[in-house]
């Protein structure tokens, strides 16, 4: 018995590279774009152990969990790093990073986070770019859950390392995911002794063997059903347009926000200011005496598929996220959410109001 799923052709090198050069487009970049066969940890991994070794000191900027991952993974590669930490409701500003230059001005390495969908933030990157070029540093940046939902631009930014993924404002799957790379990070890899090597986490084997080879032949077999999902994911980003696809999230974070104010009860944006709030997903405290990760269980009882759930770790007594990002980008699953979290929060004896909540969020979204 045949099966679409199953019984597919291989994957031909010439379509692995089209795909490449979709998302490149997507990027507006001009950078080596390689797609990896594995979820954004993988490229996100595998750029900074192939630039970072003991020569390296390195400005890591944490605006949420992802942050300390990177750092770890930086002092593991032998680097002296400057942790630059702001509190998870706010973004670091250029002037946070000017001033970490000019107290460090051996920094050679910035690791940032764009949008944080863990703790609802987004960092001023084209801002921040324009420093980090001023005093020549490689750029590493984190923009998996930015990219289809704001601007992610590598090129005009000075990014010298861009690592997206396709499962959350692109919509499309989780377990293949692309970083673009530029001139001088090929370089700092190669001068790399550390720089892995005939390992998955290699950038370099995939520009010496795919890249320099004129991507006629794959390193390796390509996740099939992952690229094919990837392809579907771009080709309807290029339908709907991206210009048009961020503003519907832009739209969903607007709505979101606004109806989470006007609910009432002691709800409240984790994120102070809303230019600093990422389109990809909201964050709220909970009412005082409420824990947060209690709330939102009884919030999804109704409808378990609902783009709701509590902070991570330590964040889950105090935070809500309304992940809408992809196909929750929608007045749709904003309503659906508000309308549950209003109803979770009347259980608890809280006063919502939940009519003034769903005409705010009408009323942003427009």
């Amino acid at each position: 018995m045949t099966h679409p799923f199953l019984d597919l052709a291989p994957l031909s090198a010439a379509r692995f590279a089209s795909v490449e050069d979709r998302v490149a487009r997507l990027l507006d970049t001009r950078q080596d774009v390689v797609i990896m066969q594995g979820e954004a940890l993988l490229p996100l991994e595998g750029a900074i152990r192939g630039t970072a070794g003991p020569d390296t000191t390195a400005l890591n900027v944490i605006t949420g969990p992802y942050g300390r991952t990177f750092g770890d993974w930086l002092r593991d590669c032998g680097a002296t790093v400057i942790d630059l930490a702001v509190p998870f409701h706010t973004a670091v500003t250029a002037e946070q990073i000017r001033a970490a230059f000019a107290e460090h001005p051996e920094i050679g390495f910035v690791s940032l986070v764009h949008a944080e969908a863990a703790t609802g933030n987004t960092n001023p990157v084209a801002e921040i770019g324009e420093v980090v070029k001023e005093h020549g540093a490689l750029f590493y940046l984190d923009a998996v859950a930015s990219v289809g939902a704001e601007p992610v631009l590598p090129d005009a930014w000075g990014v010298d390392l861009c690592v997206i993924g396709a499962q959350k404002a692109m919509g499309g799957p989780a377990g293949v995911s692309a970083v673009s790379v530029s001139e001088r990070a090929w370089a700092r890899m190669a001068a790399n002794p550390k720089a892995p090597r005939r390992s998955y986490l290699s950038l370099l084997d995939w520009k010496e063997r795919w890249v320099d080879g004129g991507r006629t032949a794959l390193p390796h077999a390509p996740a099939q059903l992952e690229m094919l999902a990837l392809e579907a994911c771009v080709e309807r980003i290029e339908a709907d347009g991206l210009e048009t696809v961020m503003a519907r999230h832009a739209s969903a974070a607007a709505a979101t926000r606004a109806g989470a104010v006007a609910l009432g009860a002691g709800l409240e944006p984790y994120v102070h200011e809303a230019r600093e709030a990422a389109p990809v997903a909201t964050t709220l405290r909970a009412p005082a005496g409420v824990v947060a990760s209690e709330l939102v269980a009884r919030a999804l009882t109704g409808d378990p598929a609902l783009p709701l759930a509590a902070g991570g770790g330590a964040l889950a007594k105090e935070m809500i996220r309304v992940n809408h990002y992809g196909a929750d980008a929608t007045p749709g699953a904003v309503r659906s959410s508000l309308t549950a979290l209003g109803a979770a929060l009347a259980e608890r004896g809280l006063t919502a109001d939940l009519p003034g909540a769903l005409r705010a969020a009408e009323s942003a979204w427009r």
